[in-house]
């Protein structure tokens, strides 16, 4: 009971800080709010807006009826809207007046140059400020543009070596026939290999960018209290209540698992404010299963606490423990993926992230939006109660031996 005491004054005494409880719990809400609303278009949870492509043709060419009925407008059309014109210099004055955002010239005879391995491009010319708009049309078109060229190359030797077969042979073959063949089947080909790879999320839900940095924010900032637990042990040393606590019936291990379990508490408590908030007010879901959401939470919980102890154990005073600490939160919080997707780190970093343990919470918490079973939460779980348990002992061992 004596811990239980002990931790009830310490977390009693953390609540009654304004100046935590801002930076433990309104700060985190913040810059989920900033983080989620800003990186929408990264993390592709948002709708950009169309691309309004110019277009005119110096002459009435096939190829580039093709490429504008069935690319832009067939399969593009929920990303670009197209406006032709019969002038150039109408085109100019659009893209001048930014009416479109890029200005696309086709070259006469653009089919046959292809089929001839003419250079012959295709002029595109982007409004002021649409690079960027620009840069995906290009690369539709050069994709459009070699898809193309390797179907006409292709065509060509396969007919040249049929009429030279059938020359020898001394049979008689229909071009016409064959070249339609081929090209029919050059295209389900494509249709096909376009249907093999389709954008699914890990669960039965995708999260959003407002979800991942909720939990990038929560496991980031729940590391902050393994700091304020070194500091908060400091801080009593030098004001001696810990001496007074050492005068009275409590052990040593009774105060030291008491601060552990005050740090823990007081963790797990921000981070139900923290889910609660930003449900109700960032309208973020945590998933489908709130009890796995709180046993993750409250496992990395004790994980953190635990490194508390270290925190503690391992620094001479509050201003180091405050140093240390905030420099440590920092480095795990970057390499944990709560600044950026781990995803977008290159493969060593990714490896390197997997020895955090903020990067198992947060890929937890994703996991559990996404939809995941209790199976998938086994891992983590063991990682993080080693963490803290290992935590404990060398934190307590180094604190007997030397703080106390």
């Amino acid at each position: 009971m004596k811990m239980f005491i002990i931790a009830a004054k310490d977390l009693k005494l953390r609540l009654k800080d304004r100046k935590a409880i801002i930076l433990m719990v309104l700060m985190p809400i913040l810059l989920t709010a900033i983080l989620g609303s800003a990186l929408k278009g990264a993390m592709g949870d948002s709708q950009l807006p169309k691309t309004t492509i110019g277009i005119y043709t110096v002459n009435a060419d096939a190829l580039a009826e093709t490429f504008i009925n069935d690319v832009l407008l067939d399969e593009m059309k929920d990303s670009v809207s197209v406006k032709q014109t019969n002038s150039s210099e109408e085109l100019q004055n659009w893209v001048k007046d930014s009416q479109v955002d890029v200005g696309l010239v086709f070259p006469s005879h653009w089919e046959e140059d292809l089929e001839n391995q003419q250079e012959n491009p295709v002029y595109i010319y982007p409004a002021a400020g649409k690079d960027f708009e620009a840069a995906f049309i290009q690369q539709i078109t050069d994709s459009f543009t070699m898809t193309t060229q390797t179907m006409a190359v292709s065509t060509k030797e396969v007919l040249s070596d049929i009429a030279v077969t059938a020359a020898a042979n001394g049979s008689t073959f229909q071009p016409e026939a064959i070249q339609m063949e081929l090209l029919q089947n050059m295209e389900n080909a494509m249709k096909l290999q376009q249907d093999i790879i389709s954008d699914q999320p890990v669960g039965e839900q995708s999260v959003s960018s407002m979800q991942y940095y909720a939990a990038a924010m929560a496991a980031m900032f729940l590391l902050f209290n393994a700091m304020n637990g070194g500091k908060a042990f400091h801080q009593e040393r030098s004001t001696e209540t810990l001496t007074r606590l050492m005068t009275t019936q409590a052990s040593n291990s009774s105060i030291l698992l008491g601060k552990f379990l005050g740090t823990l508490f007081f963790a797990f408590i921000q981070f139900l404010i923290f889910m609660a908030a930003t449900h109700f007010v960032l309208n973020v879901g945590w998933g489908n299963n709130i009890l796995q959401t709180i046993f993750i939470a409250f496992i990395y919980s004790f994980a953190v606490s635990g490194l508390s102890m270290i925190v503690a154990a391992f620094t001479s005073s509050e201003k180091m423990a405050d140093t240390l600490g905030g420099i440590g939160v920092q480095l795990l919080a970057l390499l944990g993926g709560s600044m950026l997707p781990v995803s977008a780190f290159p493969s060593l970093m990714r490896h390197i992230s997997m020895i955090t343990p903020n990067s198992w919470a947060l890929t937890s918490f994703t996991n559990i939006m996404s939809g995941t079973t209790w199976g998938s939460l086994i891992a983590p779980t063991i990682i993080l109660t080693l963490i803290g348990i290992v935590s404990i002992i060398i934190g307590t061992m180094r604190l007997h031996h030397k703080a106390l």
